[in-house]
């Protein structure tokens, strides 16, 4: 199962983005709705590990259904597996997000994936997921900064 992995620095405190992402049924609040494929709805089955959001995006005839699989605010670490129906040419996916502090008000978001894929669309997908992240950083990003209060 090959591995993608990414890492991009966020001008956000590490607490504030993690409370974001931790927030397991709440993508929308964050999640940029500007660009390819916006979130329509989420549905939530369930709450805590196991919990399982099913996100509904603009224009894709199913939703993409993530389950929470592990959460641990100690090392501000979450992983998560796409189940059921996966996007197209990708046959399993588990994700690892962590995020440390950089200093007070910036942060680094570590993010890996082991990803299989139907036979040839090895690179395809793997552009695609780094486009993917690249946006959900940048929501993240946006709405840390957004709830940060005013200087």
């Amino acid at each position: 199962m090959p591995e993608i992995t990414t890492t991009q620095d966020l001008a956000a405190p590490a607490d504030t983005v993690w409370r974001l992402l931790a927030d397991f049924g709440a993508i929308e609040r964050w999640w940029p709705q500007d660009g390819p494929t916006p979130i329509e709805s989420v549905s939530i089955e369930g709450d805590g590990i196991g919990m399982v959001r099913h996100i509904q995006s603009v224009g894709v005839p199913r939703p993409v259904s993530e389950r929470l699989d592990y959460l641990d605010p100690a090392s501000r670490t979450l992983i998560l597996s796409i189940i059921g129906i996966r996007p197209p040419g990708i046959t399993a996916y588990v994700a690892e997000g962590r995020i440390e502090a950089i200093d007070a008000s910036s942060c680094r978001m570590h993010y890996r994936a082991l990803v299989t894929t139907e036979p040839g669309l090895e690179d395809q997908v793997r552009k695609g997921l780094l486009k993917t992240w690249a946006r959900m950083f940048r929501g993240l990003e946006a709405a840390a900064r957004q709830s940060q209060p005013a200087c």
